[in-house]
């Protein structure tokens, strides 16, 4: 017997129009609000992952395109963990993640999706956040509306990373 988990809200991955070149510096330079972008300065943007770990999931990215941490600008460098950890507090206060994962996977062998632009990801964890589907089937369930998020993290921006 053949089991089936249905992902309708795939489809619009599957179907929709894909953006030709880098698709973070299409964000980078787009206002659209289905990009669901949290955050712009002049250095990074914030933006939710779109096939997210977990509820929550969003990624810190500079303006910058380069594939390559060792030769970005060090304030650039310095500016994202600044972003990083005003976002931690965002997670955790705002948002109530118990834990959050940080992390950056660096070029196709280092398991980034998109290799040639870095970014940064923080993921809001909690106690008992797994389950026996993503061990066995290697499928995650993602527990709420993506949108619902998006828009409660959205609503959190001003008080954690007011602009200076």
């Amino acid at each position: 017997m053949e089991n089936i988990l249905y992902a309708p809200w795939r489809d619009e991955y599957v179907t929709n129009k894909k953006i030709q070149g880098c698709v973070f510096c299409h964000i980078s330079t787009h206002t659209e609000e289905d990009l669901h972008v949290l955050y712009r300065d002049e250095y990074c943007f914030i933006v939710m992952n779109k096939y997210p770990y977990t509820p929550g999931h969003f990624m810190i990215i500079p303006h910058v395109h380069t594939d390559a941490l060792e030769e970005l600008d060090p304030a650039i460098w310095l500016h994202m963990t600044a972003l990083a950890q005003k976002g931690v507090k965002l997670l955790k206060e705002g948002f109530g993640a118990q834990g959050v994962n940080i992390g950056m996977n660096l070029g196709k062998a280092g398991g980034a999706g998109i290799s040639e632009h870095i970014h940064l990801h923080l993921v809001p964890r909690w106690e008992r956040d797994t389950n026996f589907i993503t061990s066995i089937t290697q499928t995650r369930v993602y527990s709420t509306d993506f949108e619902k998020v998006y828009q409660k993290i959205l609503g959190l921006i001003p008080k954690y990373m007011p602009k200076q």
